[in-house]
């Protein structure tokens, strides 16, 4: 693996922990903020071939 997609993969993993704490502690602007954030990582990835689902668990 790459230092893109072990980066990559690894700011999606933070991204949905941050983003499930958001919504564990009931931050709505906080969660917003990360699943935007999410969404931009996953484009990302897909725009560069970086399979995501197998390597990360989904929210």
């Amino acid at each position: 693996m790459d230092a893109f997609t072990a980066g990559l993969l690894q700011r999606i993993r933070n991204t949905q922990s941050d983003l499930k704490h958001a919504r564990e502690t009931g931050d709505d602007f906080l969660a917003e903020v990360e699943l935007a954030e999410l969404e931009d990582l996953q484009r990302l990835a897909a725009e560069h071939g970086v399979p995501v689902s197998a390597a990360v668990p989904a929210c």
